[in-house]
């Protein structure tokens, strides 16, 4: 394939985080938006071509808004005590979302969202005291006892769903610093609720979402599994850098295994041979 080598002017953040190149993100399909009829008109600026009816993400804004996105997750995770709320709730995205929380030691959301996760906080730290009153009873014989076989099964199953429910976020003691959200699109209720409390969202963002929702917007696919895993990849290691921790184990959790990453700053790659059988979404209005 050929290929043009660019220089991209970038404001370097301290210090210098790992971006993937534009042929890592290729090869993972971050590129593929959706259908043109589902295109957001506010997506139209990270839209490169339309390529059989299908919107192609421009990678070079990608790893633009990876550079932002990663600078500013840096800067919060170094603040002692702050954490990162990784929300992704679709069924694809939850077990990416929950091995890179794990690894950089954050909260997260795989299952639905809890209305008034953010808004009323409360209910939250309620809902886990709930969870950690029910498990001690079952500890207690005595109580267990006392109850009847169809109240035992209720119980049992009242903990299992709480324990599903609040599985990454039970050590919550208070509101998260910022959200890694996958799939703003589907995560509109987190998206809002965090809009509304002044909580800045990093957010995967396809060519169906509103960008202008979130605070730092990446363009890419947010429903393809390399996609996701290199993204998110690539913001846990930001998470781990702030935290003085070495980024090598999050290499051995990628799906797909890349090359070393570039340094932001350079951009070394940009395939110039993609035919477009459509005009640019610029050129639509």
């Amino acid at each position: 394939m050929p290929t043009t080598k660019i220089i991209a002017k970038i404001k370097t953040p301290k210090p210098l985080l790992a971006i993937p190149s534009l042929v890592d993100m290729l090869e993972a399909g971050v590129h593929f938006g959706h259908e043109r009829s589902k295109k957001n008109p506010k997506m139209d600026g990270n839209i490169f071509m339309l390529r059989n009816r299908m919107a192609i993400i421009d990678l070079e804004k990608t790893q633009l808004a990876l550079v932002k996105a990663c600078d500013f997750i840096y800067q919060t995770a170094s603040i002692a005590g702050r954490e990162i709320l990784f929300v992704g709730t679709k069924r694809q995205t939850r077990e990416i979302i929950k091995k890179y929380a794990e690894a950089t030691n954050m909260p997260y959301v795989t299952q639905r969202w809890l209305g008034g996760m953010l808004t009323n906080f409360s209910t939250v730290l309620k809902s886990i005291e709930k969870l950690e009153e029910f498990k001690s009873m079952t500890m207690t014989e005595s109580t267990m006892d006392k109850m009847t076989k169809k109240e035992r099964s209720v119980h049992m199953k009242s903990i299992e769903r709480l324990e599903r429910v609040l599985e990454g976020t039970k050590n919550l003691k208070k509101p998260p610093a910022a959200l890694i959200v996958v799939g703003s699109y589907d995560e509109k209720l987190a998206v809002r609720e965090a809009a509304r409390v002044g909580i800045p969202v990093v957010g995967i963002t396809d060519t169906n979402a509103d960008p202008s929702l979130v605070a730092y917007p990446i363009p890419a696919n947010d429903d393809a599994i390399r996609a996701i895993d290199l993204i998110v990849n690539t913001l846990a290691g930001a998470i781990l850098k702030a935290h003085g921790k070495p980024t090598s184990v999050l290499t051995k959790l990628l799906v797909t295994k890349v090359k070393p990453a570039e340094p932001t700053g350079v951009i070394t790659e940009v395939p110039t041979d993609l035919p477009a059988d459509d005009a640019a979404p610029s050129e639509e209005k």
